[in-house]
């Protein structure tokens, strides 16, 4: 929600045609949000998979020791998440300035309600790897969760379908509809991001970026969440 609310509304009202509708602070605040809630979001998405994998996996969770603590875990872990992403993106603070007072869209104006000026070459490079860095990790654990616990599903269902063949209902057995609904959610999670990362990547290196380009990556980038 708070993904949706920090660019969807800006992003809407600056469709219809409103400009400068937000002083500097504003800026900061908004920009400051959504780049805290888009990795909390996929952080704690992360950990959901990678908590249900252990519940659900015997070999993990005697391998991590986690199946009776990990409960308890679930709320220091996103309160390090939070943590986390409040330090990372504290840089956007000082990034993000205010609108542009001019009708001619300058370069360094990458939205239609602020500006930011084009990041240097060594704090483009930090900021690069540790996106990097945090999103790939989260996205590797996520296929791997994810993976494990279709495997388990899968062997589930090999040893219980000798019980079910002398079933007359053809109905989708338990096991199929959650692989089914992991997959689902795996390929979005994974598809949704890795493509909002690409064209974040070129929106921050292309001179003048178009309009259509900046509007598919709002649309790419609030994807998942919605």
């Amino acid at each position: 929600n708070l993904v949706l609310c920090s660019k969807g509304v800006p992003e809407t009202l600056a469709a219809f045609g409103r400009e400068a509708f937000l002083d500097e602070a504003g800026c900061k605040l908004v920009f400051y949000l959504h780049r805290v809630a888009r990795g909390v979001s996929l952080s704690t998405t992360c950990l959901l998979s990678g908590f249900q994998a252990i519940k659900l996996c015997p070999s993990i969770s005697r391998w991590m020791d986690l199946h009776i603590r990990f409960p308890k875990s679930i709320v220091l872990c996103c309160f390090l998440c939070w943590a986390l992403h409040l330090v990372v993106n504290i840089y956007i603070v000082r990034y993000v300035t205010g609108p542009v007072n001019s009708k001619n869209k300058s370069m360094d104006k990458i939205y239609l309600y602020c500006s930011s000026p084009k990041p240097g070459r060594w704090l483009f490079s930090l900021m690069a790897v540790i996106y990097t860095l945090t999103d790939g990790l989260c996205l590797a654990l996520m296929v791997w969760t994810s993976g494990s616990m279709v495997l388990v599903l899968h062997r589930h269902k090999q040893r219980v379908q000798h019980i079910r063949s002398s079933r007359l209902s053809p109905r989708t057995s338990h096991e199929t509809r959650a692989t089914h609904t992991i997959l689902i959610l795996v390929s979005m999670f994974v598809s949704f991001h890795a493509l909002a990362a690409i064209l974040s990547y070129l929106i921050i290196r292309l001179q003048n970026p178009s309009h259509w380009l900046r509007s598919i990556s709002v649309l790419v980038a609030s994807g998942f969440p919605t």
